[in-house]
């Protein structure tokens, strides 16, 4: 047993953390307060080989591994919790590609990925339904040489700059799950309707909107797997994903505790640094306990997908826990700050801000305790 990174996974965080450093720290309140969208640091990060870290060295890919992905994901994640939601979206859009796909279709669909730095979006979430994915009203209809997608989607990121979305219907909402699909859609399709962008308690630069799609015609080919296979890609999708979204609570957390040890030891109160003090000594060694206990799950979440094992139970056990854990530990932050920390001077509240997403988006806390449970007692 070795928890030791590699040299190269040692070259890629620290190169991921001096990008956060030069390119994410700096503009992170500003891009937060403007609700700015993160396109250059985007592209850059796509230079450097940080977007796409799912696509297979055959489709023009980095051929990362997924713990090779998280490492470099938390690295991102300390300088922008919602600039690197916006760089790791194209895993989450992608995935189902790589996993359902046909060769035909990565080829087709990865390839320009790794070429140019466009963006694509996950659309699964519904107005009237969000951790009941089964219950997809979003339909698609078999028009002989064509199908014909209709229905609305919600709280999709980056769908205001996505050139691809992948869109989850259903054949027939009574199936349930048995009749989900999954189809690729251009942007340039006739009949989507963009909605305006969400106003958020956090994570602001990221963009989130609605999506309509007004009987859209979609080519036969576009379809990932068949008709009904679209439950069996998502579920696999949010297997490699569910790592990925943990790894940004990690960064987070990790930023907030690095910001905590600083502030108390250089604040003073009682005439000495409240590093001083037990109760702030013990909210930091609590901090620093779910930071190590979160990495852990999440490299072991991701070291199971490398390996082509099952890893649904570790993959949510990590979601929940490092998600709460993030919650808590910038919650914890903002106390040992006090009055500065509920101040956007410094950084700390909008890590507070930022967190709570990632208890929400990907699959709740509670649904990740769900899944846990289920595969615990056997379902």
């Amino acid at each position: 047993m070795n928890f030791a990174l590699t040299a190269e996974q040692i070259e890629m965080y620290n190169m991921a953390k001096k990008f956060s450093e030069k390119e994410m720290i700096p503009y992170a309140s500003e891009f937060d307060q403007n609700s700015t969208f993160p396109i250059n640091q985007i592209k850059k990060a796509w230079e450097l080989g940080f977007v796409n870290t799912c696509i297979p060295v055959e489709y023009g890919g980095n051929g990362l591994s997924l713990v090779d992905a998280v490492t470099v994901g938390e690295a991102l994640s300390y300088g922008c919790m919602g600039m690197h939601t916006s760089i790791m979206c194209n895993d989450l859009a992608l995935t189902p590609i790589v996993v359902g796909g046909s060769e035909e279709q990565k080829e087709r669909f990865l390839r320009p990925f790794t070429e140019s730095p466009l963006l694509a979006s996950f659309c699964l979430t519904e107005p009237g339904n969000g951790s009941d994915a089964a219950g997809i009203q979003t339909t698609i209809k078999d028009k002989g040489d064509h199908w014909v997608l209709s229905g609305e989607k919600m709280w999709i990121t980056n769908a205001g700059h996505a050139d691809w979305f992948v869109v989850y219907c259903s054949i027939d909402p009574k199936l349930k799950h048995k009749g989900i699909s999954a189809v690729v859609v251009s942007k340039d399709f006739e009949g989507i309707e963009i909605g305006k962008k969400e106003h958020k308690l956090g994570q602001n630069c990221s963009d989130t909107r609605s999506i309509r799609f007004n009987n859209v015609k979609v080519p036969k080919e576009n379809m990932l797997g068949g008709p009904g296979e679209g439950w069996k890609i998502a579920m696999k999708t949010l297997d490699h994903s569910r790592p990925l979204v943990s790894s940004i609570a990690l960064g987070g957390s990790q930023r907030a505790l690095d910001l905590s040890v600083e502030y108390a030891k250089e604040r003073k109160q009682f005439s000495v640094p409240l590093s001083k003090h037990q109760a702030i000594q013990f909210m930091i060694a609590e901090m620093k306990m779910k930071v190590e206990a979160s990495r852990l799950l999440i490299q072991k979440a991701a070291w199971l997908a490398d390996q082509g094992e099952q890893n649904t139970t570790i993959a949510s056990t990590a979601k929940a826990f490092a998600a709460d854990s993030c919650m808590q530990i910038t919650t914890d932050a903002v106390q040992i700050y006090g009055g500065y920390g509920y101040s956007k001077e410094y950084p700390v509240e909008k890590l507070m801000r930022d967190a709570k997403l990632i208890q929400i988006y990907e699959g709740t806390s509670q649904i990740q305790r769900l899944v846990i449970a289920r595969e615990v007692l056997g379902k």
